[in-house]
């Protein structure tokens, strides 16, 4: 599938229904999915690898992994309501049934602190900390405890955070690309319309 065509196909997934401000529901754009996951492939992190999505949502990573070619995804959340919508987004997809009867593609309800279960790579959008400061501290720990290679994407403004707790866990950022993430209006608190706010994606090895 070329990368054109998996932001088409991801377009059609849809974002969680009344989303929690707290949980920083914001839906990741579909470009920015098909980007990451096509950099991954390129670098062998996806095909024929076990694949977690941390904070899965709606199941976007989730799904673009499966189409992609990985062996197995697991979708973790904590929000029972975005996992039946991310259950819901894989069966739309002919090509994933196969992944959906044989259990290669699940939605697991589990806290992130929680998450013990070794995988080949980590593919995530962790919330960014602007309702709960340090929100993507134990995001970024269970990654790293759990995989040989991690994307994900931060605040911008967080990247010496980042590069410092990865540095602490004894792991190396190896990669970043950066994006410009629009937040739509949601919430009472917004007072624009639409925002963008700079995103950085990073690659992480242990």
């Amino acid at each position: 599938m070329k990368k054109r065509s998996l932001e088409i196909a991801l377009s059609s997934v849809e974002p969680p229904e009344n989303p929690k401000a707290i949980l920083e529901q914001y839906a990741t754009p579909a470009s920015i999915v098909a980007d990451i996951l096509y950099f991954a492939v390129s670098m062998g992190d996806i095909a024929d690898r076990c694949v977690a999505d941390l904070g899965c949502g709606s199941g976007i990573f989730s799904i673009g992994s499966a189409l992609l070619g990985a062996r197995c995804v697991i979708g973790v959340d904590v929000d029972e309501n975005s996992l039946k919508k991310a259950l819901k987004n894989a069966g739309r997809f002919s090509e994933l049934s196969v992944y959906l009867e044989e259990k290669r593609l699940q939605f697991m309800e589990i806290d992130v602190v929680d998450f013990d279960m070794r995988v080949d790579t980590v593919v995530m959008n962790p919330p960014f900390g602007s309702q709960t400061r340090g929100a993507d501290r134990p995001f970024l720990e269970a990654a790293i405890r759990n995989a040989d290679t991690v994307y994900s994407l931060h605040n911008s403004s967080t990247k010496s955070f980042v590069m410092k707790k990865v540095e602490e866990m004894g792991a190396r950022v190896t990669a970043m690309k950066n994006y410009k993430f629009p937040i739509p209006f949601m919430f009472r608190f917004h007072r624009k319309e639409k925002t963008e706010i700079d995103a950085t994606m990073f690659r992480i090895e242990r």
